[in-house]
C-alpha cells in the first residue's frame, strides 16, 4: 500500500540537504575528517587503496560532494570564526579552495543534474534558511526557494522533481514536481537520507523505534514498497549502480544481499581508526569513495 497521497502547497523552487544548525549550536557540531580513497577493481572485487585524511584537523569538515568529472570534491568547513563555508579540494594538486567567503554560512553543496553550477542552503543573520543555486566560482547566482524556512535534505531526482526533508513535527519528507507545483507527502520520521535508485523510482527510510526500514518508491505505480530493516538508527546510505543498497554502521560500510535477505561488510575503516562513518559518498564511476569520520 502506499504511503503517499498529494497535497498542494506553495511551489518550492529547491530543496536542500541541510543540518538545521544555527547560531549558538555551532559549538555542539561534532568533530570530523573527511577521508578519500582510490576504489580499484580486481577479480570482480573492489580494492580500497591511496587513504588520505584530505583534513586532519580539530573542528568540523563534513557533507563531500563529488563533481561529476571525479577531478575534485565540495565540502563544507567551519573553522575558528564558526564561519561555515563551501569549499573545493582538487584531488590531483590536493589544493583546498574556499569558494564561497561570505559573512553568512553555507551549507551541504549539492551538484546540479545539468551540471550548471551546485545548490546549498544558507543560513542567514536572522536564522532562516534559505536555498540558493551557486556558480562553481561562489557566485551566489539566484535565490531558489520561495518557501524561505523549514527545509532540511534533499535529493535531485532530476531538474524538475526533488525529494526534500521538511522540518515539521514531526519532520516529514516530500517530493516536488517542480513545473506542476504539486506536492506530495511521503512519510513522517524519515531518515535523512533519501537516493535514486533506477528508472524513477527512489529509495528512502522510515526510523522507528530501534530501526530503519528501507523504501522503493514506484511514482509510476504511485506504490511504495518495503525492501529491507535494519537495526539501528545510522541514517546515513545510498543506493549505488552495482552494490545496490549501502548503509554506514559504526566503523563499515554495509551492502544489503537482496537475495539473501542479509547485511554483509562492502568495507571495513577500524584498522585506519575511523570509528563512526556519519557520511559517504562514492564518485560516478565508482574510482573514489569519501567518508566522514566522526571524532
Amino acid at each position: 500500500m502506499s504511503h503517499l497521497f498529494y497535497i498542494t502547497k506553495r511551489r518550492l523552487m529547491l530543496a536542500i540537504t541541510f543540518f538545521s544548525i544555527a547560531g549558538a549550536a555551532f559549538a555542539q557540531l561534532p568533530e570530523t575528517d573527511i577521508w578519500l580513497f582510490k576504489l580499484e577493481k580486481k577479480n570482480g572485487k573492489y580494492i580500497l587503496g591511496n587513504s588520505v585524511n584530505i583534513n586532519n584537523r580539530p573542528g568540523y569538515d563534513n557533507q563531500p560532494a563529488f563533481t561529476n568529472d571525479g577531478k575534485s570534491m565540495l565540502y563544507v568547513s567551519i573553522k575558528e570564526d564558526n564561519q561555515a563555508d563551501v569549499y573545493r579540494y582538487d584531488i590531483k594538486s590536493k589544493l583546498h579552495t574556499n569558494i564561497t567567503k561570505s559573512k553568512i554560512s553555507e551549507y551541504s553543496p549539492t551538484i546540479l543534474p545539468d551540471e550548471s553550477g551546485f545548490s546549498t542552503v544558507v543560513v542567514e543573520d536572522d536564522s532562516v534558511q534559505r536555498i540558493w543555486i551557486m556558480g562553481f566560482d561562489g557566485s551566489f547566482m539566484k535565490f531558489a526557494n520561495d518557501v524561505t524556512d523549514s527545509v532540511g535534505y534533499h535529493t535531485w531526482l532530476n531538474m524538475d522533481t526533488v525529494l526534500y526533508y521538511k522540518l515539521t513535527e514531526p519532520h516529514s519528507l516530500h517530493s516536488l514536481d517542480l513545473k506542476s507545483g504539486k506536492d506530495a507527502w511521503l512519510c513522517n520520521n524519515p531518515a535523512r537520507a533519501f537516493r535514486k535508485t533506477t528508472g524513477s523510482k527512489f529509495m528512502y527510510a522510515i526510523k522507528n523505534a530501534a530501526s530503519m526500514d528501507f523504501r522503493i518508491y514506484d511514482p509510476a505505480l504511485r506504490e511504495s514498497k518495503l525492501y529491507a530493516t535494519y537495526g539501528s538508527l545510522n541514517e546515513d546510505f545510498t543506493w549505488h549502480p552495482e552494490f545496490g543498497l549501502v548503509k554506514a554502521e559504526e566503523s563499515d560500510l554495509l551492502k544489503y544481499n537482496e537475495l539473501t535477505k542479509t547485511w554483509d561488510i562492502l568495507f571495513s575503516f577500524g584498522s585506519l581508526n575511523i570509528k563512526k562513518i556519519s557520511r559517504f559518498t562514492f564518485d560516478l564511476k565508482t574510482k573514489q569513495l569519501a567518508i566522514v569520520n566522526n571524532l
